[in-house]
């Protein structure tokens, strides 16, 4: 297992190709999800067991409800079967879950399900946040409807930064993609400002253990010099 230190506390992960990854074996795309369930728990365990303090994953975009309605559909009964599983295993895994993003056009069900699971598992340090019917243009937005409601006529960065959705850790140090994709897709906008972002062709439902060192390995290779100058360089 790789070690980290105190320069990587949070890795931001969009977690994609799960369609494809069905497309590949001739499956239904919503049929590549419960796989994608399956590697968020692998992937999320690991971090665990890394001592990672922070871990966020890109769980459901503003933009995927133009998906078709059955892999819509899909997708939002996997997350309510992946809740209700992390609500029960809580003292085995003794993560804190915390949901970013618009939640407001949810179920009541879901939405209810979500409340209980953060508030069951806040009691732990180290966090999950899944980013759920979220999109990083959508969070300013919010940000700024946040803060003329306080009144605010003149904003800084530290206003826009304490009323993110992130608000309740660090920005992330690292931002993996899976599928071969290479951009961010409204994903953590702001916080990713200094990000290190590392791209693989491997499809989130194979994406393991030593995928996530090869990414941390990348990471530690690299100078992070946020707007400066290292010495030697």
């Amino acid at each position: 297992m790789i070690q980290i230190d105190e320069r990587l506390k949070h890795i931001a992960f969009i977690m994609d190709g799960n369609g494809r990854w069905a497309q590949k074996l001739g499956k239904p795309r919503q049929y590549g999800h419960r796989f994608g369930v399956e590697a968020l728990e692998r992937v999320s365990r690991y971090c665990r067991d890394l001592g990672l303090e922070t871990m966020t994953v890109y769980a459901f975009s503003t933009e995927n409800w133009k998906r078709p309605q059955v892999e819509v559909d899909a997708i939002m009964k996997l997350l309510e079967q992946y809740i209700t599983k992390m609500t029960r295993t809580l003292d085995d895994d003794r993560v804190c879950y915390r949901f970013i993003g618009d939640m407001s056009v949810l179920s009541p069900n879901l939405q209810k399900k979500i409340r209980v699971l953060e508030e069951a598992s806040s009691v732990y340090e180290q966090t999950l946040n899944i980013a759920l019917n979220y999109g990083g243009r959508e969070e300013i937005v919010h940000c700024f409807h946040e803060l003329i409601a306080e009144g605010k006529t003149q904003i800084t960065e530290e206003d826009i930064s304490r009323t993110l959705y992130t608000a309740h850790c660090p920005p992330p140090d690292l931002i993996v993609r899976t599928g071969g994709e290479l951009r961010l897709s409204n994903f953590l906008m702001w916080q990713s400002a200094y990000a290190e972002l590392y791209f693989t062709d491997v499809l989130w439902p194979d994406f393991a253990e030593q995928d996530i060192d090869a990414a941390i390995t990348a990471f530690y290779s690299r100078k992070r010099r946020y707007g400066g100058v290292v010495s030697g360089s």
